[in-house]
């Protein structure tokens, strides 16, 4: 696991230099080498995931923990899906990245559900909710005269990144999973949503290398984080 996240930093770091002064195909190749690395630390954090449990469960056999992790590697895939998606030109790659990403971060948000149930959230969450909520609607707002026929899939998109951060928020202050995974998960969790307002910034307002200079090491920082909290107790 520390192997593939250190190879899924360096990928990244090359694909923010290839993005900054670089050839297309340096940045493409070094984005899927970078997704390629954090599904395999989701699936080596899966394997390994003894310490794992959650709040009602003793440990590696407990079902929740189980599905968790599952839900977790799957979002991980979709991620990785959907960068290629995006690394295709045209609006339609784009559209299909939006829809392949969604998925993930609802696979996500079921898997936190089966740990935290949903009715718990606000409560377990209190005001720490306000944040991500209140970022989300502001994106919105803002994003809202710039689009067009996306109206739809990007307000089903923030809401559904939005639930995910308060799900995972909910986790870490419900102690639903044990430390350091509730951490990783909600620290992970807010740098997706970090890269996805890069992403939004980049596609919808203004094209800038500042946008990639931050979205992408916050995306794989996220997804790794994400990857990690599966793993357990475990260093």
């Amino acid at each position: 696991m520390i192997a593939l996240t250190i190879g899924c930093a360096l990928a990244c770091t090359v694909a923010v230099i290839a993005e900054w002064r670089g050839p297309a195909w340096l940045r493409i190749a070094a984005k899927l080498v970078a997704s390629a690395a954090f599904v395999g630390v989701g699936l080596c954090a899966l394997d390994r995931g003894s310490g794992l449990s959650s709040g009602r469960g003793p440990g590696p056999d407990d079902p929740d923990a189980i599905q968790l992790g599952h839900a977790i590697v799957t979002g991980l895939v979709l991620g990785a899906v959907g960068d290629a998606c995006l690394a295709l030109p045209g609006k339609r790659w784009f559209l299909v990245g939006l829809v392949v990403f969604l998925l993930g971060h609802l696979a996500y948000v079921a898997g936190i559900g089966v740990v935290e149930p949903a009715e718990h959230w606000i409560g377990d969450a209190g005001w720490l909710a306000a944040a991500p909520i209140g970022v989300g609607i502001a994106a919105l707002v803002v994003l809202w005269p710039r689009l067009g026929s996306l109206r739809l899939p990007v307000i089903l998109y923030v809401v559904t990144i939005t639930s995910m951060v308060v799900a995972a928020i909910a986790a870490a202050q419900g102690a639903a999973l044990p430390a350091p995974g509730r951490y990783r998960l909600v620290v992970g969790a807010s740098a997706f949503f970090v890269s996805d307002l890069a992403v939004a910034r980049e596609r919808f307002i203004a094209h800038s290398v500042t946008n990639k200079l931050c979205g992408l090491p916050a995306y794989y920082a996220g997804q790794l984080l994400l990857a990690w909290s599966i793993a357990g107790a475990a260093p």
